[in-house]
């Protein structure tokens, strides 16, 4: 697809997607931060062609699919500083961001060309509130560990529990984004793991079926 239309795609259609699946999920942003989110949005596509960092390449369905679908979780973020495992291009955690520029994010990725493009975003679009770290979840050493964790087409949830156990605060939640519910997953969820809660995720403008799941430990209560 051509810089023009592109360029074309992401003023007009980009722009009416953005604002009117806003207004449907009754969330409000500044035009700074949906010109922001756009502009995110052409760097994700233009980045793509060469680093692969997501497999919706139609730019019709890129607002739904990337943006509002990041963003439907905004209910469920309580966390003064989330990390995004898994973090890839950046979904949902360069979007949250924006959207909630008073918090902190850090972002977690293994790909170096991943994090490579999310130093990048962080450069353009100024985000002062967003770290990324180039490494894998079992060897991240934080200061302290996070009350809430994000993924989104990560791992399956006994991988993600696995690994990014240590990462998580006594108490704290996962925050996994699936498309079907996954039956299999929470069964095979090991001991010590519970799924807290879960919710169906309404995207506008995006087929087939989106949830959130709500992990933590089986005593997060205590």
């Amino acid at each position: 697809m051509t810089n023009s239309l592109s360029n074309s795609l992401s003023s007009p259609l980009w722009q009416r997607q953005l604002r009117d699946g806003l207004v449907a999920m009754d969330v409000s942003l500044s035009e700074a931060q949906q010109q922001q989110l756009l502009a995110f949005l052409n760097l994700l596509n233009k980045w793509n062609r060469a680093y692969n960092l997501t497999a919706v390449r139609d730019e019709r369905e890129m607002v739904s699919r990337q943006l509002l679908d990041s963003l439907s979780i905004l209910p469920h973020v309580h966390t003064e500083h989330l990390l995004d495992v898994g973090a890839g291009g950046g979904l949902p955690g360069i979007p949250l961001a924006i959207a909630l520029p008073e918090r902190r994010f850090t972002l977690l990725d293994s790909n170096g060309k991943k994090t490579r493009f999310l130093n990048q975003c962080v450069l353009e679009l100024g985000l002062g509130n967003v770290d990324v770290i180039h490494g894998r979840a079992e060897a991240c050493t934080p200061e302290q560990p996070f009350t809430q964790i994000s993924s989104r087409a990560f791992t399956a949830l006994e991988n993600l529990v696995s690994w990014c156990g240590d990462l998580l605060a006594n108490g704290g939640e996962f925050l996994a984004m699936k498309g079907q519910f996954p039956d299999d997953e929470v069964a095979a969820l090991p001991a010590g793991w519970q799924v807290k809660s879960s919710h169906s995720l309404e995207v506008p403008g995006a087929d087939g079926d989106r949830h959130l799941l709500v992990v933590t430990r089986a005593d997060h209560s205590q």
